[in-house]
């Protein structure tokens, strides 16, 4: 079949760094972009075909990052504007595309657009952002990191979705918007090929006046919880794609908490916005509304979640297929529990997910199957949404070794500990004490015992690229349809139900590829679908992909053996 109607970005295995934590060059025990250059060959040899650099640019770093005060320069402790160039030449030069993260719903207060504001709110300055001449905030909203969004300056109030450091651009402002399109075409002349785009449901803002119903002992509503994909903000990102993103040829994919269904049509697709997002339902299944806030999940919960996403998108476009990123724990901790140092589940883990439909993300450390920390106290901490979590559990009642234990399971700095190359101390990545505390100071998990092992995870990551990339069934996994498929169990009494499999069925042409995923510590029998019967195991072998030694088949019945995956394809 002709591939050539499809995006070229579904051909991209994406990898997302955190530069604070990958490598560090100068021994200052922060991460930077020399460093990332030391290790494209390493991430070229894994079979990545871009890198999304969480940002980067010049910050106070009160969010590491996530408050910019200026787009187009780099911060000092990652390098300088030379290095940037460097690092896409020589990713170029291995075939690896650049993504930068765009953060446009808000900039950090140091920046000289809001300190020229806060000099003149009524002034032009002043409407780059949202000001509010008052005596107190105008509704009782929490913002993201704790806190009413509004904040005190002067006789005025200024509006925040997130930190009171990161006050909220005014995306009504004309003037505003050419600023943020200028800042995306000037990256795209330098040689990148595409933006994550940071918070961008947040732009468009509900009724400043209406209060809601308190979710806490603090008297404030989540302003997550209505404060996204506002009705008009449609027009901001029409208008943010048609000039700054079809400017040349990039990838963007968007963050887009509390997308409506209805509305998923608008985002993503030869007409939407972006050309992929990033939904977070399966995600976040494990707590409901805040972290403290858990909630109980089992397998089809977690399935049910994910194939939403998948068949909601379908009909409009494509997915990004994340388990990890830097906002997440680790995926092994998370979704695999007791059973996350068992290498078998981890390499399941990652087999669902990198064979749904969409553009896979791989987030540093995924590959050799990192785990989450252990921390004993809140002074452990680095990350603001942890911290302020951590004060409102307090303040609800709940001890501080509740607390502790809470952030243990879900805290951001799970994905942010620096990368471990090796077993020695701060595992190669630096030879100073790093700017976050290791998972472990001498890693017990690291690249240099695994780049050798065939049976590794990174071994199985760089199969499971290659498979994708290169695979006799290539095509199918980029480009192929997605259908939700129910096993019937073929009833052996001694195993694990169908409850503990998540299997779907990819399509492209006359190819049509049965993926079953076993979550379970115990044998799952499934009855095989009558396309895929063969005579013999030998047959079946050759036509399928999995993991472990042998696919145990038997007349029509297929026995998923514990943590097993296997793909076959129909109709031979």
């Amino acid at each position: 079949m002709n591939t050539s109607k499809y995006p070229w970005w579904l051909s991209e295995v994406v990898y997302q760094i955190y530069p604070r934590s990958f490598q560090d060059s100068n021994g200052d025990g922060i991460g930077d972009l020399p460093g990332i250059i030391s290790r494209l060959d390493y991430l070229k040899d894994l079979g990545v075909t871009m890198l999304w650099l969480s940002p980067c640019f010049l910050s106070p770093m009160a969010d590491n990052g996530y408050d910019i005060s200026d787009y187009r320069a780099i911060a000092p402790e990652f390098g300088s504007m030379e290095d940037m160039d460097r690092l896409i030449a020589e990713a170029g030069k291995r075939s690896i595309k650049i993504m930068l993260d765009l953060v446009v719903n808000h900039s950090s207060d140091e920046h000289i657009w809001f300190q020229r504001a806060l000099k003149d709110p009524e002034g032009p300055w002043g409407d780059y952002y949202i000001f509010r001449k008052t005596d107190r905030p105008l509704a009782n909203w929490r913002s993201i990191f704790g806190g009413n969004v509004w904040e005190k300056a002067g006789d005025y109030y200024y509006y925040h979705t997130f930190h009171r450091k990161q006050p909220d651009l005014n995306w009504d402002n004309e003037k505003l918007r050419e600023e943020v399109i200028s800042i995306v075409r000037w990256w795209l002349d330098k040689g990148v090929s595409g933006f994550r785009v940071d918070a961008i449901t947040f732009l468009k803002k509900e009724d400043f006046s209406r209060n809601y119903p308190p979710d806490g002992a603090d008297g404030l509503a989540n302003v997550g919880a209505f404060g996204q994909d506002v009705e008009g903000i449609g027009g901001y990102l029409t208008e943010l794609k048609r000039e700054a993103f079809d400017y040349k040829p990039c990838l963007t994919v968007a963050e887009a908490f509390g997308v409506k269904d209805e509305n998923v049509a608008h985002y993503v697709g030869e007409d939407g916005y972006f050309d992929i997002i990033f939904d977070f339902k399966a995600a976040d299944l494990d707590y409901a509304g805040e972290w403290y806030h858990r909630t109980s999940w089992t397998v089809k919960d977690w399935e049910d979640k994910i194939m939403h996403d998948q068949l909601r998108t379908q009909n409009y476009g494509w997915c990004a297929n994340f388990i990890e990123n830097h906002d997440q724990p680790r995926a092994a901790s998370k979704y695999l529990k007791e059973y996350a140092d068992r290498p078998e589940a981890v390499k399941t883990l990652g087999a669902m997910y990198f064979f749904l439909r969409g553009v896979p993300f791989i987030y540093q450390g995924q590959e050799l199957g990192m785990v989450n920390f252990k921390r004993d106290h809140i002074g452990q901490f680095d990350d603001l949404s942890s911290i302020d979590v951590f004060q409102r559990g307090l303040a609800e009642g709940r001890s501080a070794e509740e607390m502790t234990g809470v952030l243990n399971l879900r805290s951001r700095d799970h994905g942010r500990t620096p990368y471990p190359w090796d077993k020695s101390r701060y595992g190669g990545f630096s030879d100073h004490k790093p700017w976050l505390e290791m998972t472990e100071e001498y890693p017990a998990i690291n690249l240099k015992d695994q780049i050798q092992d065939p049976d590794s995870i990174y071994s199985f990551y760089k199969e499971l690229i290659c498979f994708r990339q290169k695979g006799k069934w290539k095509d199918c996994l980029r480009y192929g349809s997605i259908e939700r498929y129910t096993s019937d169990n073929a009833g052996d009494s001694r195993g694990a139900g169908m409850d503990q499999v998540i299997s779907y069925v990819r399509k492209y042409g006359d190819v049509k590829l049965y993926c079953w995923f076993n979550f379970s510590n115990r044998p799952v029998t499934v009855r095989l679908p009558c396309d895929v019967a063969a005579e013999n195991e030998a047959e079946l072998a050759e036509i399928s992909w999995h993991t472990q030694d042998k696919v145990d088949i038997a007349g029509d019945v297929l026995c998923l053996r514990p943590w097993q995956s296997v793909v076959l394809r129909a109709g031979i």
